[in-house]
């Protein structure tokens, strides 16, 4: 077994668990911009002490390289815990994270998450950079 076997897909508007990549799909070389991810954008995910996203990664694979860079990581540490009992907690953390990224030539961004019920999911998106 591989790692990519664990890792789930499917299209984030029928899924809850995928996370969304909102980013631009054309950039200009050595410009800041900005990526959130985030996960539940069509379908809400569950955000409770029993059901939750606790991680986000953003990943960067250049066009003509073989090794993916590994941008950032958010994780979600609240969600609802106390000790009056599950969900009485004063704070949740909402699985949305935003990194800013500088490219120098294209690419594919990959985000990944983990829900502790259902496993590792992922999606990608395709980055053009001009200049």
């Amino acid at each position: 077994m591989s790692f990519s076997d664990m890792i789930q897909t499917a299209d984030w508007k029928g899924e809850k668990h995928v996370p969304v990549i909102d980013a631009p799909s054309n950039v200009e070389a050595g410009k800041p911009f900005d990526v959130t991810v985030a996960v539940g954008k069509e379908i809400p995910h569950p955000n409770t002490t029993e059901h939750f996203i606790a991680w986000i990664d953003l990943y960067f694979k250049p066009t003509k390289g073989k090794f993916a860079f590994h941008v950032g990581h958010a994780d979600f540490r609240a969600h609802g815990e106390s000790v009056k009992g599950p969900n009485q907690g004063p704070v949740f953390a909402a699985p949305k994270a935003t990194f800013t990224v500088t490219l120098s030539e294209p690419g594919t961004l990959v985000a990944t998450s983990l829900c502790n019920i259902h496993g590792l999911w992922e999606s990608s998106q395709e980055i053009t950079v001009a200049g």
